[in-house]
């Protein structure tokens, strides 16, 4: 049976599931999560199956199980399930005979309907079609719609639906079961209580039925579940209609600041009465209204290809994003695996600043705003982080949950293939770059907005408290006369305990070189905000640190073959042939033969490491150097992080290598969208969607800051004739129209002259400017 995710021809907004598997569950139930930043849920079946995994999340909800595990984002009770009965036998698509199917996600809606024809043994059939959404207008509304058609004969329908607090994340129970109520005899709710970190949820549920006979209910509470059980018959020829309607509230939510739970649960009734009342249509229409004005008529991407997927694409990555992202609330940042899976535990790493960020920051800056307050939010953790590691300053956790929570990696992770011992997760120990990681968004941020008072409040503070990490950080070396990084992880996750990763050291460097310009602008031009900061930070004695150590930072530099060398002994290691390993569907299959500590001792790289530094600093080394590196490290680089090949496509698309770039651009989209059914079943990509607007807009689209300059230098590959997209520079936003033979830049909202440079040229525009290509 062939893989059967299908992109719609006819639209661009739809992705499709065109007949049952069971064993494909995971992939769809993540690509076909819905959210709206507030909350995700994963996209399964109302009916239950063997094999999958019911998850509903809340942003920022974390809990720690118990002493022996970290934080994570706990599964809420679930409000999705219903068991249906047809005749009184369950609904079951993997035994049943079933014609017609197809279910499909809307993007641009984020409506899931799921429709098939279903045929039971005494030659009666039924016409089935499942429509759900969540609220992008009311936030913690989530809208259920079951039509049943009886096609042939007249049938008895039971369904049993309401709340679930039965499940786990994959056996850790987050919850102790609190009060259940019926109210008006059809509105349901539930609250528990996290075990730890004592946030109460608050969900209330509704069902309303509709053109059923014979119809009759009553209720049952069993523990940690509360349901209404329904009955009624449908004859031949005419449709039953089954809606449900549920809310979620927290104490955690800003709303419920100092509210009692008795408060909340009040609210969440009134809530649902209003929106009963409105019904599944009328919601549905507000909530697309929402998704319009909240996402697609801000900064929209149009390509003209000769593949459709490619804008289906940036459309399943726009979606995603906005579905994944926390955007209500400072507290929270963005999950490595969004809000559609317990992969990662729904914790933060560098994947929001380098991947995920610049998407925000140059079409929502709001957004980005907030997330990047987060990470000021967590600067006590940082500091604790650091002063546990006997250092100074803000050392950001590898892993972070709540602001409060500091390093939240866990220690252990999988079985060595060898050794059958679990392996010591180091990250959250060594791997460190994650420090500069947060400052290069910051700076960013600033530079495209130019968001003075964010620079002013929270900015300077974060790249003086990481700078004055990385100076307590740098080891001297006595025999080498220089300040040196040792004992770290890069980029590439497979070179652990490595010295002077080039990645690091660069990065912290540029790190210091940009907190010791703030302090000299803020002593010379805002004496007050220095003396703040001074006091705070130490940073008359902390300067002078940086003024004797910055220049004495070793920096990896190009050997006489142009290669920078990634870490001290990388290019001293053996190679081996990986082209059986790259050219495998799947990734990681390099470790069915070996362990880490095998890789380590070999020229393999997991993601960019050498050529996401030049990718990020491409000012800092001449053309010559980056081919040289490219042609050096691509081809030992297996691409085993989804982070990693959107990084590589923009780069082939800088270095003009187009065709190679749009093969990696594929590869990237087919992460999630593609035909491995079972690459997305821990949860969504997140940073690889990130990257999929990078390599449209950075790549394709050539967009990028040096130095605090905009620079424009389109390159459409070969099966584009035309992409239309646009950012905001400084408050302006510029639509930018490109073609094969020339591209243009429309202000189409600011009253400021934006200047940008294009091969070297500095270009002015206040209305349109047209630039020819060729």
């Amino acid at each position: 049976m062939k893989p059967s995710i299908k992109i719609n021809e006819e639209s661009k907004w739809i992705i499709e599931e065109t007949y049952f598997n069971q064993e494909w569950l995971g992939k769809y139930e993540s690509i076909m999560c819905q959210g709206n930043g507030y909350m995700g849920i994963r996209g399964t079946t109302e009916e239950p199956y063997l094999g999958e995994t019911r998850n509903t999340f809340v942003a920022g909800t974390f809990n720690k199980f118990d002493e022996n595990e970290v934080t994570e984002l706990p599964n809420i009770p679930d409000l999705i399930q219903m068991t249906i009965k047809v005749n009184d036998k369950a609904l079951d698509l993997s035994k049943g005979e079933v014609s017609q199917y197809k279910r499909s996600l809307n993007l641009k809606t984020g409506e899931i309907i799921r429709e098939f024809h279903y045929h039971l043994e005494d030659d009666s059939e039924l016409a089935f079609r499942f429509s759900r959404f969540v609220s992008m207008d009311q936030k913690h509304v989530i809208s259920q719609k079951v039509e049943i058609t009886s096609v042939k004969g007249n049938n008895r329908i039971g369904i049993d639906s309401g709340i679930n607090g039965q499940l786990t994340n994959s056996g850790s129970q987050h919850f102790s079961e609190g009060a259940k109520h019926l109210f008006e005899g059809k509105y349901i709710q539930m609250t528990s209580e996290t075990s730890q970190s004592n946030i109460s949820m608050v969900e209330t549920t509704v069902h309303e039925i509709s053109n059923a006979a014979n119809l009759s209910s009553r209720i049952e509470m069993r523990r940690r579940q509360v349901f209404n059980k329904y009955w009624f018959e449908v004859a031949q020829g005419e449709t039953a209609v089954f809606e449900k309607f549920s809310n979620i509230h927290t104490t955690r939510d800003k709303e419920h600041e100092g509210k009692s739970v008795e408060d909340i649960e009040k609210h969440g009734l009134e809530e649902l009465v209003a929106v009963l009342a409105s019904g599944y249509d009328t919601l549905l229409t507000n909530s697309a209204k929402a998704w319009d004005k909240e996402v697609w008529s801000v900064a929209p991407i149009t390509i003209t290809s000769k593949d459709h997927e490619d804008q289906v694409a940036i459309n399943f990555a726009k979606y995603h994003l906005h579905v994944m992202t926390p955007a209500h609330d400072n507290r929270m940042n963005i999950g490595a695996k969004g809000l559609s899976g317990e992969g990662y535990k729904g914790h933060t790493f560098w994947d929001t600043e380098i991947f995920m960020l610049p998407y925000f920051t140059y079409t929502h800056p709001e957004i980005a705003k907030s997330l990047l307050e987060f990470r000021y939010l967590g600067l006590e953790g940082a500091h604790k982080k650091a002063s546990g590691n006997n250092y100074e300053g803000a050392q950001f956790p590898w892993e972070a949950a709540w602001i409060e929570d500091g390093e939240t990696t866990p220690v252990w992770g999988a079985a060595d293939i060898v050794t059958g011992k679990a392996t010591k997760i180091w990250s959250g120990f060594i791997e460190q770059h994650i420090t500069s990681d947060v400052v290069y968004g910051v700076n960013q941020y600033v530079e495209a907005t130019g968001d003075k008072e964010f620079l002013e409040t929270k900015g300077y503070e974060i790249i003086l408290d990481t700078a004055k990490f990385w100076s307590s950080r740098l080891e001297w070396s006595e025999e080498d006369s220089n300040y040196q990084i040792t004992d770290v992880i890069g980029p590439d996750e497979y070179k652990e305990h490595v010295d002077n990763n080039a990645f690091t050291n660069y990065t912290a460097k540029w790190n210091i070189q940009k907190a010791i310009h703030i302090y000299e602008e803020l002593k010379e031009n805002n004496v007050e905000k220095f003396n703040e900061l001074n006091t705070k930070l130490d940073l008359d004695r902390v300067y002078a640190d940086w003024l004797d150590r910055v220049d004495k930072i070793f920096i990896p530099a190009p050997n006489e073959d142009g290669i920078i060398p990634q870490d001290d002994t990388y290019l001293s290691k053996k190679i081996i042939d990986l082209v059986p390993y790259k050219e495998d569907e799947q990734v990681g299959t390099l470790f069915h033969e070996y362990n880490l500590e095998q890789v380590n001792d070999m020229q393999v790289t997991k993601q960019a490491d050498v050529l996401l530094l030049i990718y990020l600093f491409e000012n800092l080394f001449s053309k010559e150097i980056k081919l040289d590196n490219w042609n050096y490290y691509e081809p030992k680089t297996m691409h085993d992080s989804s982070l990693s090949l959107s990084t590589h496509s923009a780069l082939a698309a800088d270095l003009g290598e187009l065709d190679l770039s749009y093969q990696l651009f594929k590869e990237a989209i087919h992460i999630d969208m593609g035909p491995h059914m079972t690459s997305s079943d821990e949860g969504i990509h997140a940073a690889s969607l990130g990257g999929i607007w990078q390599m449209i807009v950075f790549g394709y689209g050539g967009v990028r800051v040096l130095d605090g300059q905009l620079r424009i230098e389109p390159h459409l590959p070969e099966n584009w004739d035309n992409l239309v997209f646009s950012i905001f520079w400084h408050g302006t936003e510029l639509k930018v129209t490109v073609t094969k033979e020339a591209f243009e830049v429309e202000v189409i909202s600011g009253e400021k002259e934006v200047t940008f440079d294009h091969k070297g040229e500095q270009y002015s525009v206040t209305d349109k400017q047209v630039i020819k290509l060729i």
